[in-house]
């Protein structure tokens, strides 16, 4: 028996190419494959990265006719190939983006127990597993996680309790943490926590992967968290675990219970709290107006609605005001209308700072309350879908030449407005972002380009920043930092033509401004637990993973 057949492993090469974070597929050198005993396994052919890519890119264009196809076809090559899905990622991301996130991962998740495949995260099931979170973490065989993304699914974007069928958000956010924020593949881990869930479909479905149980709420549920976050934070420490799309009240009390005894945050009320200043900051420059005397109307009172508010206050306490006038400078609208501490209801603790206190009558018409307000802008966050129309338009737009209008509601069928309405209805007067991405609208021989309030400008940034200087936990001053970055990546110029945000295709050098931001933060607040470097921005650049840089280091292995 020649020595090349004695020296083959009883299963050859084929480990390597069933490792997802080491296969490389035709990108095999001839010599990797004699070494690594590959030949045969694989076409002959000996391709570049830029060709495996392009092949990729065929297939979604050619090949794939609706956006859940070719979500099909990115996961799938994730679970195969994931140095190659990263790079067709980083190259066409704001081709990709809207496919691997919002809009298309709503429909993928309602959806997702019929379309699931093959394991692309890690599943703890609150029913089955509970005192034993510790043993399945050590399970896993990912060495050295930085960032974890968990779900319980309790409330997916504005599409209500999914339960496990949420994996979909925390797989979509991870490749975002990785193509967007630097995150090597293998040190960053989705996350379904299974609470269970109160939707009847799914209870009733054969094909739902969660346990068909009614959803865990309360104190118990918090237990099941913090037992989760402790077990992540022992198997790993300096790991950063991202709250992801829990239920308003939950998200809240889990957010209160563990932000200083592990590092973590919630991007739902922390996240979109940043990137929605971020764009408000712009949207005031343009505007022309003080920071002192701002009035903002919020159509929502869920826990993203109040971490956005609670950040606008937050950077309006720091040009003089008090934090009671601070807070006054929000309105806030639920379901009942204005909250006002006179309204007759108890309001959940999460609303309590925002209840007007100043005589305000109680009004429960969306246009009486802008009429009242006459706000400088006009955020939407209800997850109703289309709540602004052509009255509520007409009248922000009677007081300010340039009225902030945000509907940031996902996915885009529960946008508020669309942006042919605002700019048709604003006659090309309003600032427009939304959460999703929309077209461009052509108006008056005129095209306008919508801003995209997308938290993918703050998430990805911050946690690399955070994660690589160690720091001990994620205070405020992280995201407002990271929202002033993200602001400035926009001229005053750009914000005059009423561009509130970067262009996306700029996402890992804002990523790398974020990052340097919250570094430098957390160095400035002796929170960092590394001694702090020279030049941090470039300590982050050079610890950034990149598909080309994978390459070289697999090939060593």
């Amino acid at each position: 028996m020649p020595d090349s057949v004695k020296n083959c492993p009883a299963d050859g090469g084929a480990p390597l190419t069933w490792n997802p974070v080491l296969n490389r597929g035709t990108n095999f050198s001839r010599a990797e494959r004699q070494e690594k005993h590959l030949r045969g396994l694989l076409p002959p052919r000996v391709e570049s990265l830029d060709v495996q890519a392009e092949r990729v890119m065929v297939q979604l264009r050619e090949e794939a006719h609706t956006a859940l196809a070719k979500y099909g076809i990115l996961m799938q090559l994730a679970s195969t190939n994931s140095t190659l899905f990263y790079a067709v990622m980083e190259r066409n991301l704001v081709e990709l983006m809207p496919v691997v996130y919002t809009p298309t991962v709503g429909e993928a998740c309602v959806k997702y127990d019929r379309i699931y495949r093959t394991d692309l995260g890690m599943y703890f099931s609150a029913f089955h597993d509970r005192g034993a979170f510790a043993n399945l973490v050590a399970n896993c065989p990912l060495p050295d996680v930085k960032i974890v993304v968990v779900t319980d699914g309790g409330r997916v974007l504005g599409l209500g309790d999914l339960g496990t069928n949420g994996m979909g958000i925390s797989v979509g956010k991870i490749a975002l943490y990785v193509a967007g924020g630097g995150f090597a593949p293998d040190s960053s881990l989705p996350v379904a926590l299974d609470c269970g869930t109160d939707r009847a479909e799914l209870l009733e479905s054969k094909f739902y992967l969660g346990e068909k149980q009614p959803r865990i709420r309360g104190e118990e549920q918090l237990a099941i968290v913090e037992e989760l976050c402790e077990a992540i934070a022992a198997r790993w420490p300096g790991c950063l675990i991202q709250f992801e799309d829990f239920q308003t009240e939950a998200a809240f009390a889990i957010l209160e219970r563990m932000r200083e005894r592990v590092l973590c945050f919630n991007d739902d009320i922390q996240g979109t709290g940043a990137v929605v200043l971020s764009g408000f900051v712009n949207g005031m420059k343009a505007q022309g107006t003080d920071m002192r005397d701002v009035r903002v109307v919020f159509y929502g009172a869920g826990s993203s609605a109040a971490g956005v508010a609670a950040m606008i206050a937050s950077l309006i306490k720091t040009y003089g005001v008090s934090e009671q006038e601070a807070y006054q400078a929000i309105y806030m609208v639920d379901s009942k209308g204005l909250i006002t501490s006179t309204r007759g209801d108890k309001l959940p603790a999460h609303k309590v700072p925002f209840a007007r206190r100043d005589g305000t009558p109680d009004m429960k018409n969306l246009k009486d309350i802008l009429a009242h307000v006459k706000p400088h802008a006009l955020f939407g966050l209800s997850g109703q879908g289309p709540s602004f129309f052509q009255e509520h338009v007409e009248e922000v737009c009677r007081h300010h030449d340039h009225p902030l209008i945000f509907p940031l509601s996902n996915p885009t069928s529960k946008a508020e407005i669309t942006a042919e309405q605002a700019y048709t209805w604003s006659d090309g007067k309003c600032i427009f972002a939304a959460g999703s991405p929309f077209d461009p609208v052509q108006y008056k021989g005129r095209t306008y380009v919508p801003g995209q309030g997308n938290n993918v400008f703050v998430f990805p940034g911050l946690g690399f920043g955070a994660v690589s200087v160690r720091a001990r936990y994620v205070p405020d001053e992280f995201l407002v930092q990271s929202a002033l970055a993200v602001a400035e990546f926009v001229t005053v110029e750009e914000a005059a033509a009423g561009r509130v945000y970067p262009d996306l295709g700029a996402l890992r050098e804002v990523s790398l401004a974020v990052a340097t931001r919250v570094a430098e933060c957390a160095f400035d607040m002796g929170i960092a637990q590394i001694e702090r470097p020279d030049d941090i921005r470039q300590f982050l650049a050079d610890r950034m993973w990149t598909p080309s840089a994978a390459t070289t280091l697999q090939s060593k292995l």
